[in-house]
């Protein structure tokens, strides 16, 4: 193996700071909890995240269900 070569990461979670726009990993990790479902987000994945709260959301869904709003569902 050379220093180029990523080495595998374990599949545990990692510690985030959310910021405008950007994120920046604390703890390494392979993926962060959705705070509305508890599923985990792969860290490439990563789109949705409120900076005030500081929480991770798995899509604009789980984002809007946090804040309170809520779509009806279709037939």
């Amino acid at each position: 193996m050379n220093r180029f070569e990523r080495q595998p990461q374990a599949a545990v979670e990692a510690e985030v700071e959310y910021r405008d726009g950007d994120f920046r990993v604390r703890r390494p990790g392979a993926f962060v909890r959705c705070a509305v479902t508890g599923e985990p987000i792969p860290l490439e994945e990563l789109r949705y995240w409120n900076v005030d709260l500081q929480e991770a959301y798995s899509s604009t869904d789980a984002k809007l269900a946090r804040i309170g709003v809520s779509f009806p569902k279709k037939p």
